[in-house]
């Protein structure tokens, strides 16, 4: 869904002032377009970027007074103060359907390209990383003894990926908290506490709340954000875009691939700074994470059966999802995509809770979507994961599996297979969603629903 405008195009002779407060910058960001003969206001870019793509973004508290041909920015006293100009580094076509049917099938597919983008020029030749942008000083960044993720929705499933990623290359423990409960608990947090906020607009509500109640307490604070001059990086000590484009269907798609790629690069700069892995470690996990693209696009290329399975599927009621280790956050964000545009009861495990619970919701043709970790590295793992699928078919589930290539002892136990290309098991989460991303737009589409705007939701949540 587009950002809401409020744009002001001044014309030649016209003046307009806007102000940005700091009590109300959050329910109301601006950002000033820079244009030929003409100057725009917007809340986001995407309301000139038809006209320019040089943007100012406004500081807390400042004055912007426009014409067509001037930008005047001041503070409340009338003091000269200055905004921060940046270009926008996507153009108009982007934010079109590009020949899909929906902008989330287009965005779907545009995943190969954004998880290339949020990688672009990150490292050097020798597989170093070059996190220029995090302008904070390393020796603080060395000094961090926790880290705590905040986000909402699917962004905080990103955040549990995040999780695992960073506790095991930097050694750091780190939480994920949603940002909405954060600062209603009276979290311990100090200066050697390092808040990571995750949001793709950058103007959550309660995320941009939590991130202030963190600086308050002391905390350093890196925003992981897809949308420039946004709220949210500005009040952060630092910000790592995700470049992942525009994202216009309310349920995200592509935003959350790139979160959890800035996440995964987040990880090792702060490992490298640290020393926790060897930098051919390193060099090594970068080279991974560049096949991701081409392993997207041939799952993309290869949906066929699980479109048909989707279809066939419109008229289910519930579906569950079961995962381990990194595969619970994406079973999560499985059921909360069907939920999202299909409207349909979905709920996500893990698949350890299994006989805790959850395995009293399984009847005869319950489908339960499966994700099931690789057994190279974690055996011990898989054979749970395979104990649990039997488990479910005993009892009459369709057990639908997604696994990697070559796990052929999910076959016996799996009424549909659905594969995805090798790699290691914390860059699975970037290969793994996508079937569930498929799966619900196109059982959403079945059922005949506009899975761009699904009813009740809004693109970016600026209330509490």
């Amino acid at each position: 869904m587009p950002a809401a405008r409020r744009r002001v195009h001044a014309p030649r002779r016209a003046r307009g002032t806007a102000r940005r407060r700091r009590r109300r910058a959050s329910q109301f960001p601006l950002v000033v377009g820079l244009g030929e003969g003409e100057n725009f206001l917007g809340s986001d870019v995407s309301g000139f970027i038809d006209h320019t793509r040089r943007a100012v973004e406004l500081g807390q508290d400042q004055i912007v007074t426009i014409t067509a041909d001037t930008v005047e920015i001041t503070d409340f006293f009338g003091a000269p103060a200055q905004g921060k100009e940046y270009h926008v580094d996507w153009d108009p076509a982007s934010a079109e359907k590009g020949g899909f049917s929906s902008f989330m099938e287009k965005e779907i597919h545009d995943q190969p390209d954004a998880v290339t983008q949020t990688l672009l020029g990150r490292s050097d030749i020798n597989g170093q990383l070059t996190l220029s942008e995090l302008r904070i000083d390393p020796e603080l960044l060395k000094q961090v003894n926790k880290i705590i993720v905040l986000a909402c929705g699917t962004a905080a499933y990103a955040g549990m990926v995040a999780k695992y990623a960073i506790e095991n290359w930097c050694r750091i423990p780190t939480e994920v908290e949603l940002a909405h409960e954060f600062r209603y608990r009276d979290p311990i947090v100090d200066a050697n506490t390092l808040v990571v906020s995750i949001s793709q607009s950058g103007e959550t509500m309660d995320t941009l709340m939590a991130v202030r109640y963190a600086r308050e307490q002391g905390a350093k604070t890196i925003s992981i954000c897809n949308t420039n001059g946004s709220t949210i990086p500005r009040e952060s000590d630092a910000v790592l875009y995700t470049h992942a484009g525009p994202e216009i269907a309310v349920a995200s798609t592509k935003a959350f691939l790139a979160q959890i790629t800035a996440a995964y690069l987040l990880g090792l700069y702060l490992a490298q700074l640290r020393g926790n892995i060897f930098s051919g470690q390193i060099k090594d996990v970068l080279a991974d994470l560049g096949k991701i693209p081409a392993h997207i696009q041939k799952i993309l290329d290869n949906a066929g059966p699980l479109r048909e399975l989707a279809r066939s599927m419109k008229d289910e009621k519930s579906v569950l999802f079961l995962g381990r280790h990194v595969g619970f956050p994406v079973a999560l964000e499985g059921a909360l995509k069907l939920k999202e545009i299909a409207y349909i009861h979905a709920e996500g495990f893990a698949a350890g809770e299994l006989k805790h619970g959850p395995i009293a919701l399984i009847d005869e043709g319950q489908p339960v979507f499966v994700v099931v970790p690789s057994p190279r590295g974690r055996d011990s793992l898989h054979a749970k994961v395979v104990s649990n699928i039997q488990e479910i078919r005993a009892r009459g589930a369709r057990t639908l599996v997604i696994a990697e290539e070559g796990d052929e002892a999910v076959r016996a136990y799996a009424e549909h297979v659905f594969y995805v290309p090798q790699t290691p098991t914390l860059l699975m989460p970037l290969l793994t969603t996508v079937p569930l991303q498929i799966f619900a737009a196109e059982l959403a589409k079945a059922k005949g629903y506009d899975v761009d705007q699904p009813r009740n939701l809004a693109k970016s949540v600026t209330v509490e």
